[in-house]
């Protein structure tokens, strides 16, 4: 008879978050804000090697700023569609869209900044006849 062995399985308590989604144009991105730890990740990289211009940086760590959060939570996102700058309008829209779940007396404040509010403008369809959506072909005499 084989003697009795005690498996001890440690279950790992999984780290809670608090999770959100942003738009801008066609940019979707989806940020996790975790109590523990710092930095932001964006797709894997850090947001200043994935946002090399400064005004980018700065958009995407403004709510956390504002709140003064930057060193008690860690923020990872992911973001797909767009271009740069609307990939950063919409990964600060996730975060304090996602500061607001983990603390809804936030709200005021991110709101008042205009983090909050998704930019709903888009870029206007081409009609045909037309070069771009407003553009005429140039008008000719003869």
């Amino acid at each position: 008879m084989k003697p009795a062995t005690a498996k001890t399985e440690v279950k790992e308590k999984k780290e809670r978050y608090f999770e959100a989604t942003g738009g801008r144009k066609t940019a979707v991105a989806r940020a996790r804000i975790y109590t523990k730890g710092t930095g932001i990740m964006v797709n894997g990289k850090d947001y200043k090697d994935y946002f090399k211009i400064n005004t980018q940086q700065i958009n995407v760590a403004a709510p956390l700023d504002l709140l003064k959060l930057e060193e008690r939570t860690r923020v990872t996102a992911k973001v797909s569609g767009g271009g740069l700058n609307a990939q950063a309008q919409s990964v600060r829209n996730a975060i304090a869209k996602a500061l607001v779940k983990f603390n809804a007396d936030f709200k005021k404040r991110l709101r008042r900044a205009g983090f909050i509010t998704r930019d709903s403008r888009m870029v206007e369809r081409k009609k045909y006849g037309l070069k771009k959506a407003r553009r005429a072909p140039q008008w000719q005499k003869r």
